[in-house]
């Protein structure tokens, strides 16, 4: 008789963390009111490892912003660098004008700027998003810590290892939850 009571708590217990956690998860999915907060960065880049011309750092952190959750329309451009366009450089720079979504729980923002914002998961690794490469490990690690404050970001997980003039060793592994716009449906829904 007293396994079948501590099966049934058991089996209650685990009901509840269950409809717990399907209640959470549907929270981060309902929209919620949200500015648009204009960026101005400069980045300035000077890895041990890989370097960019500047042109080619600009690249990979608009792909890091749009990744991250800032609007599609992020521009990074190339700041001034010592070595022609499209030659790696030392000391690489880029200028970062970005919006990114916060959250407006009191829904003051003026009709221009408003936007509905769900809070939703993001990875960056080697090859997520697909541009990414391990031989970018200090590029995300300097983003991780001089971008991402900017944006509306939680939970953040970072495993990163980055190893001076080696890509051996060297790791990335950042997850968290940025707020931003919800996802477009798939076609034909």
């Amino acid at each position: 008789m007293h396994t079948t009571r501590h099966s049934a708590r058991v089996t209650a217990i685990g009901v509840l963390l269950a409809w717990a956690c399907t209640t959470v998860a549907r929270a981060d999915d309902t929209p919620n009111p949200g500015v648009w907060q204009k960026h101005q960065y400069s980045f300035d880049y000077f890895g041990f490892t890989s370097t960019y011309s500047c042109d080619g750092l600009a690249d990979k952190l608009r792909l890091l912003l749009v990744a991250a959750g800032a609007r599609k329309d992020a521009k990074a451009v190339s700041g001034p660098c010592a070595s022609p366009y499209g030659r790696p450089d030392k000391l690489a720079r880029a200028d970062l004008i970005f919006y990114s979504l916060v959250p407006d729980p009191a829904g003051t923002a003026t009709d221009g700027q408003a936007a509905n914002g769900v809070w939703r998961p993001v990875e960056l690794a080697p090859r997520t998003p697909r541009a990414l490469e391990l031989g970018d490990c200090e590029l995300v690690d300097a983003f991780v810590s001089k971008v991402l404050p900017l944006l509306a970001v939680r939970n953040v997980e970072n495993h990163t290892t980055c190893v001076p003039h080696q890509v051996a060793g060297s790791s990335f592994d950042v997850k968290f939850e940025t707020f931003s716009v919800p996802a477009a449906p798939p076609h034909g829904h």
